[in-house]
């Protein structure tokens, strides 16, 4: 075939052909050019959403949409391919029954998931960190599902907020759009019935998912041995009267640090403890620690060190900083009202104390105080919050005795044993462990047991002083008082 019969497109390829000849090159096929090979896929299942993660050998373009009748997650990757089995993938606890894949038309991979349920979307990729390459992140959330198993219920919650509404109050931190309400009304409204509620311990396994958190000289993850010493706190406090646990992760999932403590301010929980068994760049470090919130710097070396650590565990566990700062104008607020919420401080600190009495009689401890540093799991305004070092999972014999269900079992009865300590002296007004102690003891001459119908103007005429004086005496701030409440009665 002669060049004038050629189209015109073969006709320069061939007259590039003939030029690179002309001058000695060599003609090499060029391949199509392929963006990444998918590695590894895991999947985390939770009560309110499921993650799927891809493990990438190189940065790849995504593109995520569902498809109806049935119900399907279809996830596209630009110029991509597939090096791992799908059939080795654990379904159970999710949403999605079946996976499959295939090459899409014009290249790349597509893989398909069938779903049971309606999910909402969202995906995100992330850049190598110490532990992972390059990843793509595909949440699938379950709407209306709570990311607890048990949810607190909304009479409990109504009575937690109006607690906490009355904290913020005598804080001198009320928010500036809260509703006014008129003392005197207030006053004489007849004493309601006490609704001897539970006190909620917010309990916080810490990592989870893709991030194992710490690991032992012997391959010992952080997030196995604090989820077994949780679930074993959860047993303790489940099993005691006026107490109930709500577990942020009951699970082999990861969850953001924002979101942590904005699962225990949903909940209304009336104290957050986050557990741990990290590790330092020595494994001489050993013994069990307690640390309170800093507001300021923190108080040790050891604790400014483990703090950076802790707060850089979104990096790892996969978290979108883009998506992950809906929040945003709620966290700042947060931050800001931690500015004042001196009390909550304080009592962290004091409930702190007692825990770490109670470790150093079955550990030793690495602290002899509780230490300060800025977690961000501690930052929650309202709540009194820890985060307790069980041991250093770096160090050879703790990391032996973290793994020993014997020493686990005895780290978590310390621990409850020094919140229950704190809130026996220290209940919160509507809980069972007030009207416990109430009606547990016999009224002294200054001080008067509310009766049913009693309203606070009432009180306050019988016994010849002002409501505002019986209120201040009382630190109430016109929150509803309780048949059973004893009030003391100030000397006019």
């Amino acid at each position: 075939m002669s060049m004038r019969n050629l189209p015109m497109g073969r006709v320069g390829r061939a007259l590039r052909c003939c030029l690179l000849v002309a001058c000695g090159l060599q003609i090499v096929p060029v391949a199509p050019v392929q963006a990444a090979q998918v590695d590894n896929i895991r999947l985390w299942a939770a009560p309110d959403h499921a993650r799927l993660v891809f493990d990438l050998s190189a940065h790849a373009e995504a593109n995520v949409f569902s498809l109806d009748n049935p119900r399907r997650l279809v996830i596209d990757l630009d110029q991509s391919g597939l090096d791992t089995d799908l059939a080795s993938l654990e379904l159970e606890g999710s949403a999605i029954t079946a996976v499959r894949s295939g090459r899409r038309d014009g290249g790349g991979l597509r893989v398909v998931l069938d779903l049971s349920r309606e999910v909402e979307p969202r995906h995100f990729t992330l850049p190598p960190n110490e532990q992972y390459g390059h990843r793509l992140v595909v949440d699938m959330e379950y709407p209306g599902e709570s990311a607890v198993q048990n949810p607190i219920d909304p009479i409990e919650s109504m009575i937690r907020e109006q607690e906490i509404a009355a904290n913020r109050h005598r804080s001198g931190a009320a928010e500036a759009d809260a509703p006014r309400v008129d003392p005197e009304v207030v006053a004489q409204q007849p004493a309601a019935p006490h609704p001897r509620r539970d006190i909620i311990i917010a309990i916080d396994a810490g990592h989870g998912g893709e991030d194992p958190g710490a690991i032992g000289p012997s391959g010992t993850r952080e997030k196995d041995v604090v989820l077994e010493i949780a679930r074993r706190l959860q047993r303790l406090v489940e099993d005691t009267e006026g107490f109930r646990a709500v577990m942020i992760r009951d699970g082999d999932y990861y969850i953001g640090l924002r979101q942590r403590t904005r699962i225990a301010r949903e909940q209304k929980a009336d104290f957050f403890v986050s557990i741990h068994a990290d590790a330092f760049n020595s494994p001489r470090p050993n013994g069990s620690s307690v640390y309170a919130l800093s507001q300021r710097g923190a108080t040790s070396e050891t604790a400014q060190w483990l703090a950076a650590s802790e707060n850089q565990a979104d990096l790892i566990g996969g978290v979108d900083g883009n998506l992950s700062l809906n929040d945003k104008d709620e966290v700042l607020r947060g931050v800001l009202l931690d500015l004042t919420m001196t009390a909550t401080l304080n009592d962290s600190l004091a409930i702190g104390g007692q825990v770490l009495d109670q470790l150093g009689r079955v550990n030793r401890l690495h602290k002899s105080r509780v230490e300060q540093a800025g977690f961000m799991v501690l930052k929650s305004p309202d709540i009194p919050s820890l985060l307790i070092e069980t041991g250093f999972i770096s160090n050879p014999d703790e990391e032996r005795r973290l793994r020993d269900s014997g020493h686990q079992q005895r780290m978590s009865e310390s621990i409850f044993e020094g919140i229950r300590a704190h809130f026996r002296s220290n209940p919160p007004p509507a809980s069972l462990l007030a009207w416990q102690r109430d009606n547990q003891r016999t009224p002294s001459g200054n001080e008067y047991r509310i009766q049913p119908g009693d309203t606070l103007s009432q009180i306050a005429a019988r016994h010849g002083v002002p409501v505002a004086q019986l209120k201040q005496a009382n630190e109430l701030n016109g929150d509803v008082i309780r048949v059973g409440q004893v009030l003391r009665i100030p000397r006019s």
